[in-house]
């Protein structure tokens, strides 16, 4: 008996998988029965052409079989079986399985495809097994022959005996070690667990002898224990049914097998594609945002199917990360895979799928807005903010796509709406979409910059996400009205007011240069407010950065100090200006007193820190006194 060595190629294929290419041993089964039902699979083609073939489908299976005494599972099929030189071919050389050869010669419309690459998932077998044996006969052969190897040391072929065409393949599982428990491959409900989660859409059916138990006929308070053969896979993927066929219960069901998430999904998008790519594809938007969605630990990703194998079980470049919070599946038989069936080449495939699948969820969305309003703003609470984050993300190239799914707290209305709704109501004079930030709808209710606007009759959005105003100003505008703070230096709104502050201002130049000077370093300006009505002071920014914005900023591990130049605005028409032009033309220490003690109420009120609050207590005191 001669031992026969492996191709270079494929010696180094097999050391690379007794070292685990694989991130997960487990595939090791999936690989096997994807192989047993590509053997299937070339049965069922034979038969379309050749007569004297009968294929019943209920002739065709796989078998999983553990012996925990002897450290041996075995897998069986009852496919076409293979010939001494395609077991030469297939096991001895890297991806000579044949399989992809004989797909070509024998194409076929009714969707059968071949999944594997035989001698390329076969080796994972090595991961978990020190010896494998193959027992193979061949369709039309009265012979049949054992194909054995140790590893790479080589391996042998001789005749051997075999009743049935078909393969068996036996894998002596390895002992245990301090890193890896092999004994798992040999129980009964890890090897279920696995097919279930890899095969369960495999279109043959997966059979096991399982253990049983049921009361004694004669005591039925003790059980016995017997072997009942049973098919694990269930076969026939959702997916593949017709949408006519289900109703919303099979989806939701669905959903729960699948441990999507422990709510119910608000909706479901069924999608079947035959054309450039062919996919189908079932994806759910969750009713409830998961515990772990802003952390770093949550995965975003689809999974992935190859002709009803699993590939991956997150697959990320099939959604964008505005829309990480869509679960569900997508298989195809067109996406090229590589040596592992694990990582997914980027082809084009893909793209298009991932492009299709991106237009789909923002459809449903815009429908759910639109026909669905409760339903969506369940959603809206849920993960609007990511949609939020899209905007923000990539430098606004997803703002056209996003913007019409926003929604924002309106002062008006006292309820979320949509930028579109917004501008609809908009007065004929009112030139901005405006806006006000803070920590609560109280909060904003209660902001001094607030008053002009509202006076005005004009609506107000109001931000409460961190991310609300990164967004905002990525989108700059919305139906060619941009948008406005209320703490914006300039409003904007023309009102009778104007040329009374600005004469005011220049008449108490001298007063208002020294309240400059005592905040020096704290704002860059004081000046008549012309927004203020009922509140003494508030500020107000110039620039880029709002307040809000700095806060944010500010609470960010990289945090860099940066700062929003700040205006303290003061009512000329509050009682308390009149206490300043007097401390100012008689006491500088009370004027400097005042003066710190308004910047500090104005911080107070924009729920800043305030830089010393021992002075400000102190102060306080003064006052009191």
């Amino acid at each position: 008996m001669t031992t026969k060595q492996f191709k270079a190629e494929s010696k180094r294929l097999l050391e690379m998988m007794i070292n685990s290419i694989y991130s997960q041993k487990e595939i090791f089964l999936r690989e096997l029965i994807s192989n047993s039902s590509d053997a299937i699979d070339k049965m069922y083609y034979k038969a379309l052409t050749d007569d004297t073939i009968s294929f019943d489908q209920g002739d065709y299976y796989i078998k999983v079989t553990a012996d925990k005494e002897n450290r041996l599972l075995v897998i069986t099929d009852t496919g076409i079986g293979m010939t001494k030189e395609e077991l030469e071919n297939n096991l001895g050389t890297i991806a000579k399985s044949g399989s992809l050869a004989f797909k070509n010669e024998n194409e076929s419309k009714d969707g059968h495809d071949i999944i594997g690459q035989f001698g390329v998932g076969f080796y994972s077998s090595f991961m978990v097994a020190d010896e494998v044996t193959v027992i193979s006969k061949a369709r039309g052969s009265e012979e049949a022959y054992k194909w054995e190897s140790k590893g790479t040391e080589g391996y042998i072929i001789v005749p051997t005996e075999k009743e049935s065409v078909g393969t068996e393949i036996t894998l002596k599982i390895k002992e245990n070690t301090e890193d890896d428990q092999y004994d798992e491959y040999l129980e009964e409900y890890r090897l279920k667990s696995i097919i279930k989660k890899y095969s369960d859409f495999i279109r043959y059916p997966i059979k096991m002898d399982v253990t049983v138990s049921k009361p004694k006929e004669d005591n039925e308070e003790e059980f016995v224990e017997y072997q009942e053969e049973e098919t694990i896979n269930s076969m026939v993927p959702i997916w593949r049914k017709n949408k006519n066929e289900l109703t919303t219960e099979d989806y939701e069901n669905f959903y729960s097998e699948k441990h999507y998430g422990f709510d119910k999904p608000l909706k479901h998008i069924h999608i079947s594609v035959d054309g450039a790519v062919r996919y189908n594809s079932i994806l759910f938007i969750p009713e409830k945002m998961p515990y772990d969605y802003y952390t770093k630990e949550f995965e975003k990703g689809l999974e992935l199917y190859s002709s009803g194998v699993l590939i991956m079980e997150k697959c990320s470049d099939l959604l964008p990360d505005y829309f990480s919070f869509v679960k569900g599946m997508v298989d195809s038989e067109d996406l090229s895979l590589n040596i592992s069936r694990e990582i997914l080449q980027h082809d084009r495939q893909l793209k298009l799928i991932a492009k299709n699948i991106r237009k789909k969820i923002s459809s449903q969305l815009q429908s759910l807005l639109k026909d669905e309003r409760e339903k969506y703003e369940e959603f809206y609470n849920s993960f609007g903010r990511q949609l939020k984050y899209g905007v923000y993300s990539d430098f606004g190239a997803n703002k056209e796509e996003l913007q019409d799914l926003l929604m924002f707290y309106s002062s008006k209305e006292k309820k979320m709406v949509t930028l579109d709704e917004y501008v609809s109501r908009m007065a004929d004079d009112q030139k901005f979409i405006y806006y006000a930030s803070g920590e609560s709808y109280d909060r904003i209710e209660k902001m001094p910059q607030t008053e002009l606007v509202a006076d005005k009759g004009y609506e107000i959005l109001y931000f409460t996400d961190e991310v609300d105003e990164f967004a905002i100003r990525m989108l700059m505008a919305y139906k060619e009205k941009e948008f406005k703070s209320v703490s914006s230096g300039d409003l904007g709104i023309e009102d009778e007011g104007k040329e009374s502050a600005e004469a005011e201002q220049s008449d108490n130049k001298e007063l208002f240069d020294s309240l400059k000077e005592i905040l020096s370093g704290k704002v860059t300006d004081v000046k008549v407010s012309k927004r203020l009505k009922n509140h003494p002071v508030c500020l107000s920014t110039v620039g880029e950065v709002s307040i809000e914005m700095e806060k944010i900023l500010k609470a960010m591990p990289d945090n860099q100090n940066v700062q929003a130049d700040k205006v303290l605005e003061i009512n000329t028409s509050h009682e308390i200006f009149s206490s300043l032009k007097s401390a100012f033309e008689s006491d500088k220490e009370k004027l400097n007193l005042y003066t710190n003690l308004l910047y500090n109420q104005a911080l107070l009120i924009e729920g800043l820190p305030l830089e010393d609050p021992v002075e400000f207590t102190n102060n306080m005191c003064k006052v009191m006194k």
